[in-house]
């Protein structure tokens, strides 16, 4: 009875390392994330579009002022991600940059009705990628071209959840 009770020990303390030597063998690697954006080295942005912000979550777009098919895409896809986060929507902002500093056509504007519109030129802020600014002013993540809108939203709805600030 002795040795039984010896053994159960010994099976209990060993299976966390046999398992964790199992996960590893078959497939489980550490340092991948779950996050679906991809996070950038954090750089603090400074100016007048930014400084007015502070204190939200932001979307970020960046394009010409003439806003082709795929810039008045990338536009409604922020403002849908904007409203999926429910009662958390009032954090979150949207920030179109115009590249360009030209004027976007009446019809435009009035599509993205709420969003900031600014003249700047960044050449860190690529057309192809939708950013996030952080509440206290950060460049943080990045979504590629064409995101696919739920992984968007489940993101952004975990650094709400987790954020204290904003």
């Amino acid at each position: 009875m002795a040795r039984l009770k010896l053994a159960g020990l010994f099976l209990v303390c060993a299976a966390p390392f046999v398992l964790a030597w199992m996960a590893y063998l078959f497939g489980w690697a550490a340092g991948t994330t779950s996050n679906y954006g991809e996070l950038v080295a954090p750089r603090t942005l400074s100016g007048p579009p930014f400084e007015a912000l502070r204190g939200k979550w932001v979307l970020v777009t960046t394009d010409g002022a003439a806003c082709d098919a795929y810039c008045e895409k990338k536009l409604y896809f922020v403002r849908q991600v904007r409203r999926a986060q429910g009662k958390d929507m009032n954090r979150v902002e949207r920030l179109w940059l115009l590249a360009d500093g030209g004027a976007p056509r009446p019809e435009v504007l009035a599509a993205i009705e709420g969003s900031r519109v600014a003249a700047f030129k960044d050449a860190n802020f690529s057309p192809d990628h939708i950013y996030v600014i952080d509440p206290l002013g950060n460049l943080m993540m990045r979504f590629p071209r064409d995101p696919e809108p739920s992984m968007v939203i489940k993101d952004l709805q975990r650094l709400l959840k987790a954020s204290r600030i904003g």
